[in-house]
């Protein structure tokens, strides 16, 4: 593309697509990639959103960011359900590349990738992936019904997973490395009030078994340092999320996690003319609408940026 854009925003959910509404609406022409596998971001693979403002009913996840995509295409955003498999972000022209093999040069960039789900890091959770072994309820619990199946984690995407998954499974069982849990009061309190949620405090998994599928888990006790193996036919791991940030290392100044660093309470990153928001920079909260709120500022950051320039 021989074009000079103003703007183009990297990935989407709440952050990615409330930059583009923004952008959209002070008429700089965003193109947005949203993704080819992952566009909508983590809300895609979330039942029903309880803590957006607005929704007193609440409303599911895929709904929300189906209403803020088709927000941004009223504005006059361009979507693109491609992915961004290179950029060049240093100098005044940005010059990023497309899974399908185009190129194209900005004066600005919003990086808004997300966060991808964090593995425990056994082998045998690789191997056995996709067969008993998933990092999405919503995407995989049906597949489950009346069996027995742990998942593993402890703040508020356990407790959402494992209050779910009890729709399916007979018995779920919530592994956690430590003796109280990180998340909500109110998560927590649902989570130990459902029946049919057993809960293994100072408990880490250790090891996956099973040749084609998984058929067990081996638990070590944290306090008594003993190795037992029991019977599941799932695993669901929920651990948290890493930042979605391998093509910028070497380009934009991040933490020792990957979370991209930015200026003060301001979404500029430290290369002139590249903004950040969302998941990506945001390890403390990781809610919907901080997300949605720091692409506004992303939005508005950039559109300050190229008034000036």
């Amino acid at each position: 593309m021989s074009e000079l854009h103003n703007l183009v925003i990297v990935g989407s959910g709440p952050a990615g697509y409330t930059a583009a509404i923004y952008a959209a609406r002070a008429q700089l022409s965003p193109i947005l990639y949203e993704g080819s596998v992952t566009a909508g971001g983590a809300l895609m693979n979330t039942t029903e959103v309880e803590n957006f403002p607005g929704f007193p009913d609440g409303v599911m996840g895929p709904d929300l960011m189906d209403d803020l995509r088709k927000q941004a295409i009223k504005f006059g955003a361009k979507l693109i359900t491609d992915d961004i498999v290179e950029m060049s972000l240093a100098g005044e022209i940005k010059t990023l590349k497309d899974g399908s093999g185009n190129t194209l040069q900005s004066k600005a960039v919003i990086l808004a990738t997300g966060s991808a789900y964090k593995e425990i890091g056994l082998e045998n959770e690789k191997r056995l992936s996709g067969k008993g072994v998933s990092w999405c309820a919503t995407c995989d619990g049906f597949f489950f019904r009346e069996q027995t199946i742990a998942v593993v984690g402890g703040g508020d995407s356990a407790m959402e997973e494992a209050n779910f998954l009890t729709r399916f499974a007979s018995k779920v069982v919530l592994i956690h490395r430590r003796d109280s849990f990180r998340a909500s009061k109110i998560m927590v309190e649902r989570t130990l009030a459902n029946p049919k949620i057993e809960v293994l405090w100072n408990t880490e998994v250790v090891d996956v078994l099973g040749d084609s599928k998984v058929n067990a888990l081996r638990l070590k006790n944290n306090l008594t340092n003993e190795i037992s193996d029991r019977d599941f036919t799932g695993l669901f791991v929920a651990i948290g999320h890493v930042p979605r940030s391998e093509l910028l290392v070497g380009q934009i100044e991040l933490n020792e996690e990957g979370y991209v660093l930015v200026e003060g309470r301001s979404t500029r990153t430290n290369q002139g003319g590249v903004f950040a928001c969302g998941d990506l920079v945001d390890f403390t909260y990781r809610q919907a609408i901080t997300a949605a709120g720091s692409g506004c500022s992303a939005a508005l950051d950039a559109e300050r940026f190229l008034a000036g320039h």
